[in-house]
């Protein structure tokens, strides 16, 4: 009897033990719990490009896809996988599955990310439907919580299209080439203000800094137009001559623009601003090796030099050509092509991963406001070729 107590006892005490050990840890994950936020306090940013797979061929790639023609990012898929669809939860016995594209759809409201049972269970505090559980110590990062958030929004579509590509292109523009010091509206502006092209505007109206290339330790002096309204009034102002001039040359022949980028007018501004959607149309419809250069290309009948070229097909470069070595551009005017590359982004050492080039590529032959002419050319003709193949993208 008194055997059977012992082993009773202890059965008891280890009981008892087990219990303590449960009700313990419940009680620790329960105060965590308590100060887990899940919830994203901002809409996230629209230019974390969000696909559906890991890697996406363009297009307009070449037969064999060269270094610029896929474009390589995090997608929904493996953030699911890695998060939901192992091989013990949610990819395997347990259901739902979340396996396939069909069987994620089935919890996604396209166009409506806090309408989508997905973005619920990924975003709420209410740990009973979380996933994954807050117990798995396992939790979506804000990067990859953005990538499903974008992706439902765009429409949750199996595989992206230009409501994907443009917003992430423009961020890669606009953060890349917008800078201060490089394609920039303030620069350009402050530049003609320095130099007294424009009227009422001095150099007072502009800040100076000097600019040290880490490379090679040379330094450039840049300006610029320090009042946030002036450089947007004369920026615009700009933009609309060079428009007017460009749709009748004839007509709006007082509207050639007179201001360049280059040299010998302003010799402290040598880009052209690529800080807006507006901008960039601006440059791809009238590139800026049409609209500025070093040299005269019309004096009027008051011995007024101009640097802008009458005919804006007349060019040999273009924003895509700019970035793309794997690409030969043709002068949309002449049909001739280039024999060597521009851009130096791919094959050189350039300041663009080959995935964001090919993102640009993507948006830039997607977007309907840029006109077929600086895709495919005068009549279809083509006006970009790739340079190991040969073949020419045509529409």
């Amino acid at each position: 009897m008194k055997k059977i107590s012992i082993i009773k006892m202890t059965g008891l005490i280890l009981s008892s033990l087990t219990l303590s050990l449960l009700l313990l840890q419940c009680t620790k994950t329960g105060v965590n719990a308590k100060v887990l936020d899940r919830s994203l306090s901002s809409i996230p940013d629209s230019g974390v490009f969000s696909p559906f797979y890991d890697t996406t061929l363009i297009a307009v790639r070449d037969a064999t896809p060269d270094v610029n023609d896929r474009i390589i990012q995090r997608g929904v898929k493996t953030i699911i996988k890695q998060y939901c669809a192992t091989s013990n939860c949610h990819g395997g016995a347990i259901t739902p599955s979340f396996l396939t594209y069909n069987d994620i759809m089935r919890y996604i409201s396209p166009g409506n990310p806090t309408g989508s049972k997905l973005w619920e269970f990924i975003t709420t505090n209410d740990f009973n439907k979380a996933m994954p559980p807050v117990n798995s110590n396992s939790e979506l990062s804000l990067t990859d919580k953005t990538i499903i958030y974008n992706w439902i929004l765009n429409g949750a579509k199996e595989n992206p299209a230009l409501i994907d590509f443009r917003n992430a292109a423009l961020k890669i523009i606009s953060n890349g080439c917008g800078s201060a010091n490089c394609h920039n509206q303030g620069t350009a502006t402050g530049g003609w203000a320095r130099k007294g092209l424009i009227a009422g505007l001095t150099s007072a109206d502009t800040s100076q800094y000097i600019y040290t290339n880490p490379s090679t330790g040379a330094q450039t002096v840049y300006c610029q137009l320090s009042n946030v309204n002036l450089r947007n009034q004369v920026w615009a102002a700009y933009k609309d001559s060079v428009r007017r001039f460009y749709t009748d040359t004839v007509a709006n022949a007082s509207f050639r623009p007179y201001k360049t980028f280059s040299t010998p007018i302003s010799a402290l501004s040598t880009r052209g601003p690529l800080n807006t959607y507006d901008d960039l149309l601006l440059d791809i419809m009238y590139p800026k090796s049409a609209r500025s250069n070093s040299s005269v290309q019309y004096i009027d009948g008051s011995g007024n030099k101009f640097y802008a070229k009458g005919n804006y097909l007349n060019v040999s470069s273009s924003l895509v050509s700019r970035i793309d070595s794997t690409l030969l551009l043709a002068n949309p005017y002449t049909g001739v092509f280039a024999t060597s590359q521009q851009g130096d982004m791919a094959y050189g050492d350039g300041g663009l991963k080959p995935s964001e080039v090919a993102l640009i590529k993507a948006w830039y032959f997607a977007d309907p406001n840029i006109p077929d002419i600086w895709k495919y050319g005068l009549n279809n003709a083509g006006i970009f070729k790739y340079r190991k193949s040969g073949n020419i993208i045509h529409h």
